[in-house]
């Protein structure tokens, strides 16, 4: 199974307002490039929570029943906890730099998906970039890009 990914980014000390990733996210199918059947996340929300970041994502799954997870957090390279996804119950984001991430999200100690998240320079759209292992082992490899609403 394929695995959609969600993806946010804030910088650590600076206002979650100032973020480029805060805000809500909608899925350019157009420009995106998924396997078959693959889950797709439409919406994707990023929102103050205190001192983390929720994250509410609404989509469809590869057989086009609708999806909801959630995951609050910080980007510190932990794992926090991910609701509402079978396929993970953890993820941990670590920024690289003002626009980029990486995420890892696991079913218990198993990586599920390692991921990396770009900005634009205008900050109007990202790519998140996603690997996903299989239960048999096999690599799957999707790019969603999203506008900022």
């Amino acid at each position: 199974m394929v695995l959609a990914v969600a993806v946010c980014f804030v910088a650590v000390g600076v206002s979650f307002a100032g973020s480029p990733n805060m805000g809500t996210w909608k899925l350019n199918e157009a420009k995106s490039k998924f396997p078959a059947m693959a889950p797709k996340n439409h919406t994707v929300v990023y929102e103050a929570a205190g001192d983390s970041v929720k994250v509410t994502v609404d989509g469809m799954d590869g057989s086009g029943k609708p999806t909801h997870n959630e995951w609050t957090g910080k980007f510190d390279g932990k794992d926090y906890p991910l609701t509402g996804d079978s396929d993970a119950d953890t993820r941990s984001y670590k920024k690289i730099d003002d626009r980029t991430t990486e995420l890892t999200n696991k079913k218990g100690d198993k990586v599920t998906a390692t991921g990396r998240i770009v900005i634009s320079a205008d900050g109007k759209s990202r790519t998140v970039t996603v690997i996903t292992t299989e239960a048999d082992g096999k690599k799957v490899k999707s790019t969603a890009v999203y506008d900022k609403q």
